[in-house]
């Protein structure tokens, strides 16, 4: 498969991306759930903040259980497939439409954030509900012992807006995030791709250097969203409100803890979605056009053609088969003439040749 072909692969068919970006999504959040649990408690403002990964997560396994850090995957899976269907689609469509109305490729990176950005409120309104619950699962003496018990416990004491609490800043997080994300990732590719064919290690490295630029940048809004979504450090409202509680509680440095878990987390997390996605596009789209390509032909053929022999098989049947010309046998006019007489019966009544009726005879015969 060329570049052409390749490219332009999902382009006109949006199943392709919607399928394709599910199972990236699924893929990227359920391989990499245990360290985003263990991100979420390095972040949390209620303890020391000083131990590292490693700590963190034996800490978990050692006092709450093995299954501790995969406590609450459920709801990530059934919010992350939606989510990142329209998200895929939409970034795929916008960015191929404003490249259509480009007149030039020194454009193109801001159409990549640009379309970034746009897919990130369609993808935020449907995972940031699941985001709350998760976080809220993954905390430190979690009484939540399934997904739909925190759903219910959620709702019912704070009411629904309490999964759209932290939306504005997840969006301020996500849509730099995003921008910065698509920008590296492009830019990576036409450095590491350059045929644009699919490569999976290039779809992975790419993805993953993409992950540990966007994260490093962001990892304060992260830190607020996280208060947000958690409510530790008491009834917070909003970002303005999460800036201010986390700056009291632990000054600057606190904006960038859990950094060093988010960046190993994003990494191999933006890498498995690229590759997972970049693969699946790849084997929906050639299958597409396979198909395509095959309807085409048979719209092409005639009804009832007939294929012609090669131009072997002519040669071949002139050289086995010799026509031999056979002269005729001479025949005069008259005589050819002579040998067929036209006898035509007629009524009675007929008078004229040209006014003979139906029932007349019309007799060749031979002689």
């Amino acid at each position: 498969m060329n570049f052409e072909d390749y490219e332009t692969l999902p382009t006109n068919n949006v199943a392709t991306h919607m399928i394709a970006g599910a199972i990236a999504g699924v893929m990227e959040h359920c391989v990499m759930y245990p360290l985003d649990s263990v991100k979420t408690r390095m972040q949390s403002l209620v303890t020391s903040g000083r131990e590292g990964i490693s700590e963190t997560f034996l800490r978990m396994v050692r006092h709450e259980g093995l299954l501790r850090p995969v406590r609450g995957m459920s709801a990530m899976v059934v919010g992350a497939g939606p989510s990142h269907a329209l998200y895929f689609s939409s970034y795929e469509y916008l960015k191929n439409s404003l490249i259509q109305y480009s007149r030039s490729d020194k454009y193109n990176t801001l159409i990549y954030g640009a379309s970034g950005c746009i897919a990130t409120l369609m993808h935020d309104g449907i995972m940031n509900p699941a985001e709350v619950v998760k976080q809220r699962m993954q905390m430190i003496n979690s009484p939540y012992k399934s997904v739909m018990q925190c759903v219910r416990h959620i709702y019912h004491t704070e009411g629904s807006r309490a999964f759209y609490r932290s939306y504005t800043t997840q969006l301020t997080m996500n849509v730099p995030f995003q921008s910065i994300h698509f920008m590296v990732y492009e830019l990576a590719q036409k450095a590491t791709n350059k045929d644009g064919t699919y490569n999976p290690a290039a779809h992975m490295a790419s993805g993953a250097l993409a992950g540990a630029v966007a994260a490093a940048i962001t990892t304060p809004l992260d830190v607020c969203k996280t208060l947000l979504n958690t409510q530790q450090a008491g009834r917070v409202g909003g970002l303005v409100s999460a800036v201010k509680t986390v700056y009291r509680l632990g000054g600057p440095p606190a904006y960038f803890r859990g950094l060093q878990a988010r960046v190993m987390y994003q990494m191999p997390a933006t890498a498995i979605c690229w590759s997972t996605y970049e693969f699946f596009k790849y084997i929906l789209g050639s299958h597409n056009q396979e198909v395509r390509h095959h309807l085409a032909d048979e719209k092409e053929k005639p009804d009832h053609a007939v294929a012609p022999p090669s131009s072997g098989s002519q040669s071949t049947a002139s050289e086995k088969i010799n026509l031999i010309p056979r002269e005729l046998p001479a025949m005069s006019g008259a005589g050819l003439y002579g040998s067929i007489s036209f006898n035509t019966m007629h009524n009675a009544d007929t008078t004229t040749f040209n006014c003979r009726k139906k029932d007349s005879i019309l007799d060749i015969v031979h002689t």
